[in-house]
């Protein structure tokens, strides 16, 4: 399908992506290009891509798909490196976790070239980090939420959706507005509470006690705090306003829980609790494609 890949970010989910073309004989050769001239060069021995570019630019040059895998505060910087490499046919896509400032971004470093662009966001990932642990079937049977702007042309869009779908992915469609609403409430809550508990537990004077006897349920909840610390930190303040509309929401629900303890409300308490549990007993990973 693809000539080139110009990979811009060769990390965890670029590398990723850029393995996962490869198995799927989707491209014929891999350029990278990552701030770390290290990571470029163990991408490079772990065959993840086949030539190391110097700069941005060189990676997308030739190439007839560029994907941004880099935190969301550099995209707009990249975008002006690229702009003068983009040629008509190029597909650019990016794996940021917010969409409305990708968007802003690239409004505003492409201008009239804003087309190619197809904004995405693989619901896909770990909490570590890094080109060490790209895998060619990070994205298998994941969802990935595209969220195309009022000038990406309908091929790029019909492009966009063929490749991530030939990855093994299922393919959504959504306002960059929406997709930052919805995330902020499933996956950028979660992660602002899995730092908070981690942190507050750890600042306990017998938090090596506590630790010590923690099993299964306190490895599944704090899971993602061992997230990449850079990432999150723009994440969160990439998409500030959602997050603390649902910090405002949860703190209302969890002020429902401590009323009814409070209180001894065994009733309330029970209500509160079996409403959380069937919920999330009737939850199942992915919903099916519209």
């Amino acid at each position: 399908m693809f000539r080139q890949l110009g990979l811009i970010g060769c990390g965890l989910m670029g590398g990723s992506f850029a393995l996962a073309l490869k198995n799927a004989g989707l491209v014929e050769k891999v350029v990278g290009y990552s701030a770390s001239a290290a990571t470029r060069e163990r991408a490079l021995a772990m065959g993840v891509i086949d030539a190391v570019a110097p700069n941005a630019a060189d990676a997308a040059s030739g190439s007839d798909l560029v994907l941004l895998a880099m935190p969301v505060a550099a995209i707009e910087a990249t975008l002006r490196d690229i702009q003068p490499r983009i040629h008509p046919g190029m597909l650019v896509m990016d794996v940021g976790s917010t969409k409305r400032d990708v968007v802003a971004a690239c409004e505003s470093a492409l201008r009239e070239q804003q087309g190619c662009f197809v904004p995405a966001h693989p619901m896909a990932g770990r909490e570590v980090s890094g080109v060490a642990h790209a895998d060619a079937a990070l994205y298998q049977d994941r969802l990935v939420i595209l969220t195309p702007t009022r000038y990406t042309q309908p091929e790029s869009l019909a492009r966009a959706v063929d490749v991530w779908r030939a990855i093994g992915c299922r393919v959504v469609q959504m306002s960059p507005a929406q997709h930052d609403a919805a995330l902020a409430a499933v996956s950028h809550l979660p992660h602002l509470l899995a730092f908070a508990f981690i942190n507050s537990v750890t600042a306990q004077t017998q938090a090596a006690d506590s630790l010590a006897v923690a099993g299964p349920g306190f490895r599944d909840f704090s899971r993602i705090a061992a997230s990449e610390p850079r990432m999150w930190h723009d994440i969160l303040l990439a998409n500030r306003d959602e997050i603390l509309n649902q910090t405002r929401q949860f703190r209302a629900s969890l002020d429902r829980l401590e009323q009814a303890l409070s209180q001894s409300d065994g009733t309330a308490l029970h209500g509160l609790i079996a409403q959380a549990s069937a919920a999330r007993a009737a939850w199942r990973l992915g919903p099916a494609e519209p």
